[in-house]
């Protein structure tokens, strides 16, 4: 599997080797791997733009769980989004036929459909990518769905939402805002959003690689529930024992200023204070159906909003993070 020395794809190599099967996790980086090796994992170092090398790591392969990817980062060049998300998709694809995988199960992500009209969406909705990220995201997977329609490998693509949990790190902004006092709400609040816990997901996860149903589709795995933005961060305020944010700053004038932050700062190569797509996060709607994967997979989020929240909140503060 690829992505192993990440979180969701830590919490995905370490469920898989519970099972007593063995497991082989790609990595770019041989040291970052080296808790994975301590429990047993076999460690294999390649580059995701090595076609050669990564014949080699899949040799004797069963099921190839791709879940690496470049999220959205600063002072990433445009290009290496394509490179990581999109380009070593087909690479892993050629591989994974050339050295006889049976299985090839492809993490995608919700933010193909972009913000949510309709909401809840279900895996049919339009795709409207908002970003580089989304965007790049979205040509991996097209190119996964090619090789479906081709008959030439047994995919399975997943759409994970927001995820969190103990060991995530990309929503401690919110939380240790949140506890700080220091996270303002812009706009009204009543955009939706669909979070899903760590465990539940990676339950999904396994499912897409063994359900024999699961070949050839593709599934958005998010939580039981979701929330309107106020309810989430109220519910988060609670999770970490703090007052809910009263700051509330009006919409248009941030979006304004988030626009004059990216003409001036972006030409000069600096990577603006505010920018839109962190005032899209409290206006664009993401929720979605997830009745296919609980039909055809047997999928079953079991973890609320509240309790996953309680967790990683106690995760953070055990950590000294807020």
């Amino acid at each position: 599997m690829t992505g192993a020395t990440g979180f969701t794809g830590g919490a995905l190599v370490r469920r898989l080797a519970t099972h007593n099967a063995p497991v082989r996790a790609l990595v770019r980086d041989r040291a970052r791997a080296a808790p994975l090796a301590a429990l047993g994992i076999e460690v294999v170092e390649a580059q995701l733009d090595d076609p050669a090398a990564l014949r080699e790591a899949m040799r004797g392969v069963d099921v190839v769980y791709h879940i690496a990817a470049l999220y959205r980062q600063q002072g990433v060049e445009p290009r290496l989004f394509r490179e990581v998300n999109t380009a070593a998709v087909q690479h892993l694809l050629d591989a994974a036929i050339a050295t006889g995988v049976g299985r090839f199960v492809h993490c995608s992500t919700v933010g193909v459909h972009g913000h949510i009209k309709h909401p809840p969406a279900a895996e049919d909705a339009p795709f409207a990518p908002g970003d580089l990220y989304q965007q790049s995201k979205l040509e991996g997977e097209q190119i996964a769905a090619r090789y479906i329609a081709e008959g030439r490998l047994a995919i399975t693509i997943f759409r994970p939402a927001g995820i969190y949990g103990p060991g995530d790190l990309r929503f401690l902004k919110l939380f240790r805002g949140i506890k700080r006092g220091r996270f303002p709400m812009i706009g009204d609040g009543r955009a939706l959003y669909h979070w899903v816990y760590i465990d539940d997901l990676i339950d999904g996860i396994v499912r897409c690689g063994t359900v024999e149903e699961a070949i050839g589709g593709t599934f958005i795995l998010a939580g039981p529930e979701y929330t309107t933005l106020n309810e989430l961060v109220a519910t988060v305020a609670e999770g970490v024992g703090a007052r809910p944010p009263w700051l509330r700053l009006p919409l248009g004038p941030i979006y304004a200023a988030a626009t004059a932050c990216e003409a001036v700062c972006r030409p000069l190569g600096l990577e603006p204070p505010l920018h839109r797509r962190r005032v899209d996060f409290f206006t664009k709607s993401r929720a979605f159906d997830i009745a296919k994967a609980r039909r055809v997979l047997g999928y079953a989020p079991k973890v609320s909003v509240r309790e996953g929240v309680a967790r990683a909140g106690a995760w953070y503060a055990e950590q000294g993070l807020l």
